[in-house]
């Protein structure tokens, strides 16, 4: 069995690129929609990693990160921001919550790729 993949955004076609390339690469993938669904996900499947986007509704990146951070079974799981959001402010807010690391859209799947790999092998 491969490893599960978490992607967490609110835009469809942005959940179905993600999943394209990972599935590719032969990762497992999980969907959630924000935040609030990612936990959900989070409580009754096994997950490796998380990728989630920072603005959505509901529960933004960063605050599914520190609800992430502060639940035992989920707390050690690598969190990549995968957001358009590039300012050194968000980055900063992001690694203060927990993030395990930043990649900016637009991305190509080989960056992905290599990102997801420096935490889940």
């Amino acid at each position: 069995m491969g490893k599960t993949i978490l992607i967490v955004d609110d835009s469809a076609s942005m959940r179905q690129l993600v999943t394209f390339a990972l599935k590719d690469a032969g990762y497992d993938v999980a969907a959630a929609v924000d935040g609030k669904d990612a936990i959900v996900k989070l409580s009754g499947t096994k997950v490796d990693m998380v990728v989630t986007d920072l603005n959505m509704p509901n529960m933004d990146g960063i605050e599914l990160i520190k609800q992430i951070r502060s639940t035992a079974t989920c707390k050690f799981i690598p969190v990549v921001m995968l957001t358009t959001e590039s300012q050194e402010s968000k980055k900063q807010e992001g690694k203060q919550a927990g993030a395990s690391g930043w990649l900016v859209k637009p991305f190509t799947p080989e960056k992905l790729i290599d990102v997801i790999k420096k935490f889940v092998r």
